[in-house]
């Protein structure tokens, strides 16, 4: 068995090579092994360009058949861009196929297992599951109910502050944390604020690191359309668009003058007096949002969770204390009374990332994990 999970975690290293890049498909690796060696491998880099299997034949030539196949999602049985996997791995003579998840796709759903099945080819499921169906999270979110995947990402101090009464919290994580939360940004599909964010930091909102890296589209949600014309989310030097979702109360002018900067404007209903997220968030879905990352504000952040739109929750905890009850926290507002009510998190997970703590886990209820 550690041989086998040794495999499929050099497939799920390879599957993360294509992570944010290969919308609306996952990210999949695949290996193909004779005789204890790795004799092909391959990851999905983009929508379009074969599929990981494809690539891991390719590298294999004749090497492949006979040789088993260790891949983190099941192999496609239909056709789209390119031809169905299944039929491919049948046609090259693979003898065994271990693979890490069923594809929640309903077009597949086992239908790929089954078909390599009914060609005789020994199927296992299941291998190092959670951490193959961790990685196809956005996707399973977004093909099985046309929402984006949500990760809300805050930083709080030790006393579970975010910023201190007046407002000031850069920087409550270290360098460390902050490079991370750069490479999160390089694999999600949008990132989103609220106004208060924009207000008062006058973010880019784009990825920055050493290496460069893609910048997602920038949302954000501003009911009353209070978005400053300068403000460097709309003047950045970003190829990356930006959407201002706001509410049909908003000026006419300042909507048109927006578009004239090249933002997206869009108006959506109410609630409560503020954009209706959960409608905002259907339209990020069928325009092909995948995964979202929330960096809003307490206002924000306790919409999102209250309206159940929040699948994970990534909160770098940092060795300070501001020695008072009247900082700013994650959320603002009332929350639950009762314990009982309380949101859970499941898959835990605890690591040291520099000085700071990062602490996640997927929402109980809200996560197709």
């Amino acid at each position: 068995m550690a041989g086998h999970k040794r495999f499929m975690q050099r497939a799920l290293d390879l599957a993360r090579r294509g992570e944010g890049r290969t919308g609306p498909n996952p990210p999949v690796g695949a290996i193909l092994v004779k005789d204890g060696q790795i004799v092909g491998e391959g990851f999905h880099p983009r929508a379009g360009d074969p599929h990981a299997e494809i690539f891991a034949l390719r590298h294999a030539g004749g090497a492949a058949r006979g040789s088993d196949l260790y891949v983190t999602l099941e192999p496609c049985s239909h056709r789209g861009r390119t031809g169905p996997c299944a039929e491919a791995l049948l046609d090259a003579g693979i003898r065994r196929a271990f693979i890490g998840t069923q594809d929640p796709n309903p077009l597949v759903q086992g239908r790929g297992m089954s078909l390599l099945r009914k060609g005789e080819i020994p199927v296992e499921s299941g291998l190092l599951e959670a951490e193959c169906r961790r990685l196809i999270a956005p996707f399973a979110k977004h093909v099985t109910t046309g929402l984006p995947y949500v990760i809300l990402k805050s930083a709080v101090t030790l006393d579970g502050h975010t910023a201190t009464s007046a407002g000031d919290s850069q920087w409550i994580s270290g360098d460390d944390s902050r490079t991370l939360v750069h490479r999160l940004r390089d694999r999600v599909d949008a990132i989103m604020v609220g106004i208060g964010t924009v207000l008062h930091d006058d973010p880019r909102l784009t990825t920055r690191l050493p290496e460069g890296g893609k910048d997602p589209l920038r949302v954000v949600v501003d009911g009353r359309l209070e978005i400053p014309e300068e403000a460097l989310v709309l003047r950045g030097d970003s190829a990356a668009s930006t959407l201002v979702a706001t509410t049909a109360r908003a000026s006419r002018d300042k909507v048109e003058r927006l578009r004239a900067l090249g933002a997206e404007v869009l108006l959506l209903g109410e609630d409560e007096g503020r954009v209706d997220l959960s409608e905002l968030m259907g339209c990020l879905g069928q325009r092909g949002i995948q995964s979202l990352l929330l960096e809003g504000g307490g206002r924000l952040n306790a919409a999102a969770i209250r309206e159940g739109l929040v699948d994970r929750m990534m909160v770098f905890v940092a060795p300070l204390l501001l020695g008072g009850n009247d900082g700013q926290g994650i959320f603002s507002g009332c929350g639950v009374r009762r314990l009982a009510d309380a949101l859970r998190l499941d898959d835990v997970r605890i690591t040291s990332v520099g000085v700071d703590t990062l602490i996640e886990g997927e929402v109980k209820g809200c996560s197709p994990v």
